[in-house]
This record gives structure tokens, C-alpha cells and sequence, in this order.
């Protein structure tokens, strides 16, 4: 399926090196259109319009109860801050989103070789829901001196088979971008676990300095 990039700035789940990137089409003769950072434009006559997501849900950007967006998705390929992007990509439906839509999406990016999750318009979606709280307390119980960075991060990958601990994988992606994700969530549902810790609030303020 043919496909193409919409761009107004860098992509945080493509770069311009990226193979998905480099084989795109020309977007007048593309099936799907892809925004990254552009103001998306309706077409009912694409298979689908996916709009790039940082931290924010869909409904942002996209009227989900007009019917020209009913084939507009959103769309994030995880990475852990700094890291490199991972091989999931998190597919975001809004209420109104058809079935065909959700599908052409799903084959696109499986053809390209990455994983695909669909879920529902929250802030956070899959991934970072799950994960920011237990990287929270992990920094929650450094400050409280529970533990070393070391024994905690040990403790972690023996006792739970991760491939590396929740402070060192928090400190490699950076403390600050772990702020930023872990305010958004904390805005939207208000839950003392997405509350970002003093840690990472600190070295966000270091950053704006």
C-alpha cells in the first residue's frame, strides 16, 4: 500500500534514515497519508490518515463525531526517551473510526515489519500507562533510600527477568523526557502514581535553565 509523509518537523517514530521513511510515495498518489507534525486535512477518499502523537490523545486534533474523519487514526512507535524508537507501534482509534481504516493501517505497518497495538483515545495510551507508575516508585524509593540505584535495577532483572532496571532505563531516556510523560498523565487522571518525581522534575528544570 502506498504511502506519505506529511511533515512539518522531525518524526520521533521516523527518521529520515529510517527504511519505513525512506520508502514512502510521492502524496499524490498515496493511500494513506501520514502527519508528523502538520495540521492534518480530511480526505474520506484515503484508506486511512494517520496523525503522529507525542504525549496527547487524538482528540486534539480530530473531531471524532464528523464523518470525513473517519478514517483518521493516531499512531506512536514506543521508545524509552532518548533510546532508539522500538518495534511496536501503538495504532489510537477514536469513537468513530471504521473498521477498514483500523485494518489498512494494521497491514501497512506489519508489512514494514513492526508490531502492531490498537487502543482506544487516552492519554498515555498502552505502554506508558502501565510503565510510568513503576518507574515513579522506583525513583520514589532512591530518594527514600530503600535502595541503590544498583540493587534495585539487580533486583529487577534477577528477580523479574527484565532486560535492564526501571531507574537505569529511566536515567538512559532521559529524566527530564520521563518528566514530560509522566506530567501528561498525571494532568489527564490526576492518580499519585503519574505524579513525576522530584528527580526527574528537577532535571526537566535543569534543562529550561
Amino acid at each position: 500500500m502506498r504511502y506519505a509523509f506529511i511533515k512539518a518537523g522531525p518524526s520521533r517514530s521516523f527518521s529520515d534514515d529510517d527504511a519505513f521513511f525512506r520508502n514512502r510515495s510521492d502524496p499524490a498518489g498515496a493511500e494513506i497519508d501520514i502527519y508528523t507534525g502538520a495540521r492534518f486535512k480530511a480526505d474520506p477518499t484515503k484508506a486511512a490518515i494517520l496523525i503522529e502523537l507525542q504525549d496527547e490523545c487524538l482528540g486534539e486534533h480530530v473531531d471524532d463525531q464528523a464523518p470525513q474523519n473517519a478514517n483518521v487514526l493516531g499512531f506512536a512507535r514506543y521508545r524509552n526517551g532518548r533510546d532508539e524508537p522500538s518495534n511496536l507501534v501503538e495504532i489510537v482509534r477514536h469513537s468513530g473510526t471504521k473498521i477498514a481504516a483500523v485494518q489498512a493501517v494494521r497491514e501497512l505497518f506489519s508489512a514494514a515489519g513492526l508490531e502492531v497495538v490498537v487502543c482506544s483515545d487516552h492519554v498515555g495510551r498502552i505502554i506508558n500507562r502501565l510503565v510510568i507508575p513503576k518507574y515513579n516508585a522506583a525513583l520514589r524509593f532512591l530518594d527514600e533510600g530503600l535502595a541503590s540505584q544498583a540493587d534495585m535495577d539487580l533486583t529487577c532483572k534477577l528477580g523479574l527477568g527484565y532486560p535492564d532496571g526501571p531507574i537505569e532505563r529511566v536515567v538512559r531516556g532521559g529524566l527530564a523526557n520521563h518528566y514530560s510523560t509522566s506530567k501528561a498523565l498525571f494532568e489527564a487522571f490526576g492518580l499519585p502514581s503519574f505524579a513525576p518525581p522530584r528527580r526527574a522534575t528537577a532535571a526537566f528544570r535543569r534543562d529550561e535553565m
